[in-house]
């Protein structure tokens, strides 16, 4: 009998609710301070996890959860950057 190997749980910031680490999509900052989307997931830096719709990346952009996440102030156009690379993921995905 194959042992059931363990799907990784994360937490999205912006709804708190939890769910398998592929059904989200992790938002990274390198050490240069440059905050991008990850859909490969194993980018270097310090991640944080928001679901993959609009409505939750949006939540976290306007209740600031990335400025807590991140502990920087996060510039508006790097939330504008967010939305249309969700976006083009989006539209990939269709």
């Amino acid at each position: 009998m194959q042992k059931q190997r363990k799907i990784p749980q994360r937490k999205c910031i912006a709804c708190q609710e939890r769910g398998d680490k592929k059904g989200l999509i992790r938002v990274v900052k390198n050490k240069d301070n440059e905050i991008f989307l990850d859909p490969s997931g194993k980018a270097n830096g310090r991640g944080a996890y928001v679901c993959a719709t609009k409505e939750c990346l949006s939540k976290a952009i306007k209740t600031k959860a990335f400025n807590r996440s991140f502990k920087m102030d996060v510039e508006d156009d790097v939330y504008s950057h967010l939305l249309d690379e969700l976006e083009k993921i989006d539209s990939t995905n269709d």
